[in-house]
């Protein structure tokens, strides 16, 4: 039988100490739009215990970490911060390693994994590669900007967007990116569509209320493999 976890009594100082963890669980909890009753029913937990997690420093089962992250989106080192300050990429190479090329459908259900990404523009002082938060909308990559940034002074112009992942385990990754013409979106449609499906305001924070979108007319990727 199934044990629910329960609230965990209150610490004697009766103060919250909440932890990376607690930290991390409430930020993604939040930008999913989640209640802690909501998260706790869909993950077997009571609320309670969800609240206990967040406000204190709790240790609670790796089962409990797995479902919980399981829920959130996200693997259990990202949840505990394990892989926080880890620099991907030094694992040593395989021997057994290829490149094989990725088909437009695999690169457009890989872009639809990721909520980062990069956006390449040239500009006066030469090329400008920056990190953003994304979405895919329709057949494009959406992105919100300053009005006056780099990259919204780039519209109309042809610009590179490219997201990978690094498995230091396997030593293998892959990669996708998709060229075309950068637009600010105009569109009241698309306008009401991409506000309501943004999960989460951009991270680099500010009045960033400015749509960009970029259609590729070109979508390429590359996975290394490994023969078993």
């Amino acid at each position: 039988m199934k044990r629910t976890p329960t609230t965990p009594p209150e610490s004697s100082a009766g103060t919250s100490r909440r932890t990376d963890l607690g930290r991390r669980l409430v930020a993604r909890r939040e930008a999913l739009g989640l209640s802690r009753e909501e998260l706790g029913r869909r993950c077997g937990a009571d609320g309670n215990y969800i609240a206990y997690l967040e406000e204190h420093a709790a240790s609670p089962s790796i089962g409990t970490l797995v479902r919980v992250a399981d829920e959130l989106g996200v693997t259990v080192d990202d949840l505990t911060g394990a892989s926080a300050e880890r620099v991907p990429g030094r694992s040593t190479a395989r021997r057994d390693t290829g490149l094989v090329p990725l088909d437009e459908d695999e690169c457009r259900d890989l872009l639809g994994t990721h909520g980062v990404g990069r956006i390449a523009v040239f500009t006066p002082d030469g090329p400008a590669v920056l990190p953003v938060n994304y979405l895919v909308a329709r057949t494009g990559v959406a992105f919100r900007t300053s009005a006056v940034s780099v990259v919204a002074r780039s519209a109309g112009r042809e610009a590179a967007f490219e997201i990978d992942n690094i498995d230091d385990v396997t030593a293998g990754g892959w990669s996708v990116l998709a060229v075309g013409v950068l637009e600010g979106v105009t569109d009241p449609e698309l306008l009401r569509h991409l506000n309501a499906t943004a999960r989460s305001s951009p991270w680099a924070g500010g009045e960033r209320d400015q749509w960009m979108n970029l259609t590729p007319v070109r979508l390429t990727g590359r996975r290394v493999t490994h023969e078993w």
